[in-house]
């Protein structure tokens, strides 16, 4: 096996001391395992937060122990709870200051859908105004949940570049764009 073939396949083990890699890939990994979080809480699901954070669970495994109660100094954003409209704007502008690339979870079934509290104050879902990557089901869902998500996170991470990611992105943001739009009656 050469050289040429060696470099063509990236993740590749070369013996016990050494693995060929491309730029892009292990940047991408060191980005995986250091994702910091935000936590967004308003209900019950911070408590299952929490726990995730806790020794039984440790999160620290995942790379995400550190939570960042400023936006500036984070990169993804936990929703955990019920959103109204009135905290909406509030969600949007902290999602807007987040460091680039960021990432949203939706927590448990208030946040993902309304959960139980079907009225006109409760947003049914902040995929109405925010581009969410991973929801997590469950009322409130068990720690073990929220380490599952990150797991998948981190894979998504993993796998993809800039690029693809600001255009997977702007996607989501013309679909609430559109999702959104004023319906006409003639």
């Amino acid at each position: 096996m050469g050289l040429n073939e060696t470099l063509s396949k990236p993740g590749q083990a070369i013996g016990d001391m050494a693995q060929v890699s491309t730029l892009e890939s292990f940047i991408n990994w060191g980005k995986s395992y250091s994702l910091w979080p935000y936590p967004f809480a308003t209900a019950c699901c911070g408590i299952e937060y929490m726990g995730a954070a806790c020794s039984d669970n440790d999160i620290a495994r995942f790379g995400a122990e550190r939570p960042s109660f400023s936006p500036r100094q984070a990169d993804m954003i936990l929703v955990l709870g019920t959103i109204t409209y009135k905290m909406a704007p509030v969600l949007r502008q902290i999602y807007d200051q987040l460091s680039e690339p960021k990432y949203v979870i939706s927590v448990g079934a208030c946040a993902s859908s309304g959960g139980m509290f079907h009225a006109y104050g409760v947003v049914q879902g902040i995929d109405r105004f925010l581009p969410v990557d991973i929801y997590i089901p469950g009322c409130p869902p068990r720690p073990e949940a929220i380490l599952d998500a990150l797991i998948k996170l981190q894979e998504k991470v993993k796998t993809q570049g800039l690029e693809e990611r600001r255009q997977e992105v702007m996607k989501k943001i013309e679909e609430i764009r559109e999702k959104n739009k004023p319906v006409i009656v003639k």
